[in-house]
């Protein structure tokens, strides 16, 4: 797990500048501590950071082939090197080093291009062929690792992080356009970044570059499945999946340093650690945050988990007066606006694991591959509902709204709650997911955002659904997940935090085989009634402690609502209009009083807290 940089111009006489190139991983140092390399050759330059996991004595990179026609700057694991290493040396291939670093230029010399279909793993490298002066950039098939890049008249410039491309002199200019996106969703969604002509690679996908010419190739996507024949046989599925998901662990279990992993009391990280600790010949180390928030707080649970499989357990608590530190560290670290505020607590963890470990496994895709998100319910119980006759479905909602409304606040939001969720149950998927699950009311970010000209969210919804093959609502949402959020929010949350701290993070979850084969299960047998991820629970889930099974889905989040509500942030979210002059001020002072009055609602704190990150980032 690593950082890289590098840049290439299309004059061959318009050589690199080494110092430039060394700007651009100085700056992403953290990303790998353990040592630094640089290539220079004409208009060619490649950098690295190293954090070494395998390999640990001959794994310095940039790499190169024998003849060094060939050369790489890598980030990440092929986690099936060692197969593809016996298979490049039946194929008559010479290996000087025990690094998947090697494994892939090999691999590149034998298969070319294709070279990415063989590989199980997270990566982001730039890959240079001085036989043909072509530059190879690829990203995995989910991009848990990043890569950010710029082309100019001159050549292109790419680099794991957007403070890369800064640090080597690209001109930094906001894309305002795209501030209705961000209060949207909560990141800017690939290609695009917050800086116009900056580009993020997007997953499955590699660019090459050659003759001075630019070419996008997606060599992996999405497995296009028949809706009509889903797979059904509950048997076989649960065989299939405990194969797939133990496999996908023991593969990510290879390491030649310390490690352990990411546990919040949920299922998917209890159940990881269920298989580690019965593959490991030593406890496993399991790391846990919490909060003071009893409501938000998981570690009871965690430590349950923990006691069932004897692991070296550590705890630590997450408060409201980390806040400031927390969003100084998100601007640096995701360079761009990134509302995600579960980056507060990763950001913690991480750090409390780097330093017992240097590499964890994690729970994360297992919403995305299981359909275990409370989304699902909702689409779920919609087709369930549209099937009601018309009168009665008009009327639902009417006779919520009609429901006498608690003085107790909490009680009173969850009422509106029930009675939004009920009128999108009327609406199609597009005007249902902007209807109730972004991340703020879809008619405060209109206001928010009156005074600039913008994007709007029901173009891109139109835009993106656009591209989706499924029908049913149900794997609508599952497309959405895997090619949206998944990629553009929660790995980019791991990969910033993890990497802040320099602690490598693996995803059994996110495995190929795994994601093309769940993709093809049947709604009915991934969700048996209403009931979230039950092919996990009906397999792995056994080895569990029965409490954990029976616990409500809380997620990794923060309790914003109850922290903003606090007296000592009220100077703070003052402050809110200095830093967002674009943004109108009586939204905002809206906004804050609106926070007041509902005790903090959910919302409102999410919104409030991208606004935060949002003032930083243009003030910066």
């Amino acid at each position: 797990m690593c950082g890289i940089a590098g840049a290439f111009n299309f004059d061959s006489n318009n050589r690199i500048n080494i110092n430039q190139l060394k700007r651009m991983t100085d700056i992403i140092s953290y990303r790998g501590p353990d040592g630094e390399g640089h290539h220079v050759n004409g208009s060619i330059g490649l950098a690295h950071r190293r954090l070494s996991i395998i390999d640990l004595s001959t794994g310095d990179q940039p790499m190169y082939n024998k003849d060094k026609s060939i050369v790489i700057t890598y980030n990440g694991e092929i986690y099936n090197y060692i197969e593809l290493r016996t298979e490049l040396v039946h194929l008559g291939y010479h290996f000087h080093t025990n690094s998947d670093t090697e494994v892939i230029i090999k691999a590149y010399e034998h298969w070319g291009v294709d070279c990415q279909n063989k590989f199980n793993g997270m990566w982001a490298f730039a890959l240079w062929d001085d036989n043909v002066k072509q530059l190879m950039l690829s990203v995995d098939r989910m991009s848990e690792k990043p890569l950010h890049y710029i082309v100019t008249k001159e050549g292109i410039v790419f680099g794991s992080e957007i403070k890369s491309l800064f640090a080597y002199g690209v001109t930094k200019e906001f894309n305002m356009e795209l501030v209705e996106l961000y209060l949207s969703f909560g990141f800017i969604p690939a290609p695009w970044t917050f800086f116009k002509n900056v580009k993020k690679l997007q997953s499955g996908m590699c660019l090459i570059v050659h003759d001075g010419k630019i070419k996008h190739i997606q060599y992996w996507d999405l497995p296009e499945v028949d809706e009509e024949r889903m797979l059904k046989n509950k048997k076989d599925i649960y065989e299939n999946f405990k194969y797939l998901f133990e496999d996908a662990i023991k593969l990510r279990m290879r390491s030649d340093v310390p490690f352990g992993a990411f546990l919040s009391g949920g299922l998917d990280s209890s159940s990881i650690v269920a298989l580690m600790s019965k593959i490991s010949s030593f406890p496993v180390e399991t790391f846990t945050i919490g909060f003071d928030e009893k409501s938000y707080d998981e570690r009871n649970l965690a430590r349950e988990v923990s006691n069932y499989f004897s692991t070296n357990h550590h705890e630590e608590v997450v408060s409201s007066n980390t806040f400031e530190e927390s969003l100084n560290q998100i601007v640096f670290q995701y360079d761009e606006p990134f509302g995600d505020s579960s980056a507060i607590p990763t950001g913690y963890v991480s750090k409390f694991a780097s330093s017992k470990v240097k590499m964890v496994l994690t729970g994360d895709g297992g919403d995305e591959v299981l359909s275990g998100y409370n989304l699902y319910r909702h689409e779920k119980f919609a087709t369930y509902y549209q099937k009601l006759p018309g009168w009665f479905k008009e009327r639902v909602p009417s006779i919520i709204s009609s429901l006498p409304k608690s003085r107790k606040e909490i009680l009173s939001y969850k009422l509106s709650q029930a009675e939004l969720i009920a009128s999108s149950f009327n609406l199609d998927f597009n005007n249902r997911y902007l209807h109730k699950d972004l991340c703020g009311d879809l008619l405060t970010i209109k206001r928010l955002t009156k005074n600039l000209s913008v994007y709007p969210v029901e173009d891109f919804m139109s835009d993106f659904m656009n591209k989706c093959h499924f029908k049913d609502p149900f794997y609508k949402l599952m497309y959405l997940n895997f090619k949206l959020t998944l990629p553009n929010d929660m790995l980019v949350k791991i990969d910033r935090m993890s990497m802040a701290n320099s602690l490598e993070t693996r995803a059994p979850f996110l495995d190929y085989r795994l994601i093309e084969y769940m993709v093809g299960v049947d709604k009915n047998i991934k969700m048996n009634g209403l009931e979230g991820k039950s092919i996990l629970r009906n397999t792995i889930g056994k080895q569990l402690p029965a409490s954990l099974l029976k616990a409500p889905k809380k997620g990794f989040s923060v309790p914003l609502k109850k922290w903003f509500h606090e007296k000592s942030f009220q100077p703070k979210l003052k402050d809110l209009n200095r830093n967002l002059t674009f943004i109108d001020n009586d939204v905002i002072n809206g906004l804050v009083n609106e926070n007041k009055s509902l005790g903090g609602q959910i919302k409102t704190g999410n919104i409030l807290w991208m606004l935060f990150v949002l003032g930083r980032i243009v003030k910066k």
